[in-house]
């Protein structure tokens, strides 16, 4: 007589074959996490970038306005911003006969690698005056330039103070 074998037909997954999926699955996000921090900081990066374009392209037309006459300054002064916070609030138009005034920026742009979000977005910059060296920016009576006044290094390895 011949034995019938009965074959289990029951669908599902092994407990190795879970336990194999869940390591793979692992791996691959593990490998996953460094590259979202890269992408994020380099989504910062992009935004200091454009901030410090921004800043400093405004200091220049301020600076320009100054030198043809728009914006009133002092003969001892270089003509420059005396703060950041100037660049938005705008300034009176000397050669308007209605002084009305000239606005730089809608907004000051936040330092992105600023990690307090309550802080005023002028506080955030670290500031150089035109009497100032490159080599040791210091605050003074104007606004020549701005700088990220942090310890960070960039994915270029340029740190971000000399950006």
């Amino acid at each position: 007589m011949r034995m019938r074998f009965m074959r289990n037909t029951t669908a599902g997954f092994t407990l190795v074959e879970l336990l194999i999926t869940l390591a793979i699955v692992a791996v691959l996000a593990s490998a996953a996490m460094p590259l979202t921090e890269v992408v994020a900081k380099r989504a910062r990066e992009q935004e200091l970038r454009s901030a410090l374009r921004q800043i400093r392209t405004a200091i220049d037309t301020y600076k320009d306005l100054a030198d043809h006459g728009r914006v009133a300054r002092a003969a001892d002064e270089s003509g420059y911003p005396r703060t950041l916070d100037v660049l938005v609030d705008g300034v009176a138009d000397e050669k308007d006969p209605e002084k009305r005034r000239i606005y730089i920026l809608r907004r000051l742009p936040r330092n992105p690698m600023w990690t307090d979000a309550n802080t005023r977005p002028a506080a955030t910059w670290g500031l150089r005056s035109y009497n100032s060296s490159p080599q040791s920016p210091q605050p003074g009576r104007d606004v020549f330039d701005v700088y990220v006044d942090s310890g960070g290094v960039g994915l270029n390895g340029i740190a971000y103070r000399e950006w």
